[in-house]
């Protein structure tokens, strides 16, 4: 099996798992994630956080999103703008989200497009080294590789619940892998080596 079949199956069997989560178990989850990170993810004020409105049956980050706004965050979320490409748009208080495509919700496109410094991702599954495995697009991927063409290291936060880890991802040369992963269970920081 080669690595990006070995990389589906993973993804098939995790997400899998996530779905037959419980509702209320991904409300109290995604509640205790706000909890765990709220005041642990360290940032200056004005730092740009890229959160994400949930789709399908992944975490609700929504409360911890506007703890960190309270933190002084400025908060963004992703847009696909085509199967390539997303970009990310200022998320301001009063300012509507529309349907913005590939089932996601965000920023219209009066909203301002920004960097993010932090990035909250969701993920299919992740292992103990930080090696993650996205949905398959690689619309993060080519996202973080234009922010690093423009000079910028965002941290790379995960977001998952715990039936998500893996024993081992089978990384690529290409995979990018988290600063940390933040589960219903805690914040976990992954020390990377340069």
């Amino acid at each position: 099996m080669t690595p990006r079949e070995e990389k589906a199956a993973i993804r098939n069997e995790r997400l899998a798992l996530r779905d037959a989560m419980m509702p209320e178990a991904r409300i109290e989850g995604s509640l205790a994630m706000a909890g765990h990170a709220g005041d642990r993810i360290e940032f200056d004020p004005g730092t740009v956080i890229s959160g994400f409105w949930p789709i399908r049956s992944e975490a609700d980050i929504r409360p911890l999103m506007a703890h960190l706004r309270t933190r002084g965050a400025r908060l963004c979320l992703p847009v696909v703008l085509d199967r390539e490409t997303i970009v990310f748009r200022e998320l301001v208080v009063g300012a509507p989200v529309v349907k913005t495509g590939f089932g996601t919700t965000g920023p219209g496109p009066e909203a301002a497009v920004i960097d993010p410094d932090i990035l909250l991702m969701p993920l299919s599954a992740f292992d103990a080294a930080g090696n993650r495995i996205g949905y398959g697009a690689g619309h993060y991927d080519r996202a973080i590789d234009r922010l690093k063409a423009k000079g910028r290291t965002p941290m790379l936060i995960g977001i998952a619940f715990d039936c998500q880890e893996v024993a081992s991802v089978p990384a690529e040369p290409h995979d990018i892998p988290l600063d940390a992963i933040l589960t219903e269970s805690g914040l976990r920081m992954f020390q990377q080596v340069s």
